[in-house]
């Protein structure tokens, strides 16, 4: 799956279009590479986020094409 679905399907981020500014922008890395918003995740891979001042480390469970808001939690967890 590309990283920008996933972010948007997972709820990292909001909406794709943000998700590929971010991308774009450098501030999102996959296992330790910044990366493209074409950039196919799968599990197991790792993902930091920078927000600003916050930074956000997570790694993907589960890939799926559409989820409900409870089980976006589900696809990820925090490192």
């Amino acid at each position: 799956m590309r990283l920008d679905k996933y972010l948007k399907v997972s709820r990292l981020i909001k909406r794709r279009t943000v998700a590929q500014e971010a991308c774009e922008a450098g501030r999102v890395s996959v296992n330790g590479k910044v990366a493209k918003p074409s950039t196919t995740v799968k599990v197991g891979d790792q993902i930091e986020i920078v927000f600003g001042n916050k930074t956000v480390k997570v790694e993907i469970l589960d890939i799926q094409d559409t989820t409900k808001k409870d089980e976006a939690k589900e696809l990820f967890k925090y490192i």
